[in-house]
């Protein structure tokens, strides 16, 4: 039988109406028709105080860090809808990833959320980059959680006007963008989700 990956979809912005929340949701339904089994989470349900050592030294990692660990480590995939603050990675999602991999035992039993793990990113802009530029730097530091990401992305430039009623992209090129995203991250995933541990 086919290996059904479980994917984790979640967008970097709590904004109302944001583009990156409309990507993710657009994300969510292409990856469900492509097969995959998908969970969509709001950052907004894991509020963390800003990374800071002294705090975790003094109280320990954040209930919601673990809880946020719990999900990614729960699923053989992310995929990421992000928006672009100043050419690089809003600080909502930046905080999120730097907390959760401070997550080390949980339960008494050591943990590593991100190992093992494959992503896929996508942008959402109103101007012309479609926020490209931060998903250099979210690329960066996924890749130095020791998660694998997958090369292709969809950026959605003019954002305020891609999306019809439905929520669906209203060009051609955006969907198919979405189409090849959503089957590389299903493809990996599903591949490294059957590798056997030596």
């Amino acid at each position: 039988m086919p290996v059904i990956p479980k994917i984790l979809v979640f967008a970097g912005s709590l904004r109302t109406g944001a583009f990156s929340i409309r990507t993710a949701d657009a994300a969510m339904k292409e990856l469900a028709l492509q097969g995959a089994d998908v969970t969509r989470i709001s950052l907004g349900d894991y509020p963390l105080p800003l990374m800071d050592q002294d705090l975790e030294k003094e109280k320990g990692v954040p209930d919601n860090a673990l809880k946020l660990a719990r999900q990614i480590a729960a699923h053989d995939g992310m995929l990421i809808a992000s928006p672009e603050y100043n050419a690089s990675i809003p600080p909502l999602l930046k905080n999120a990833l730097d907390w959760a991999s401070r997550v080390r035992r949980d339960g008494g039993r050591p943990v590593k959320p991100f190992e093992g793990k494959v992503a896929a990113l996508c942008s959402s802009s109103d101007g012309n980059f479609a926020g490209t530029r931060g998903l250099y730097h979210l690329r960066a530091v996924l890749m130095a959680c020791q998660v694998e990401v997958v090369t292709p992305q969809c950026s959605v430039g003019k954002a305020s006007e891609a999306f019809d009623e439905d929520g669906q992209f209203r060009e051609e090129r955006l969907r198919h963008q979405m189409e090849k995203v959503c089957r590389s991250l299903i493809e990996r995933a599903a591949m490294m989700s059957t590798r056997v541990e030596p």
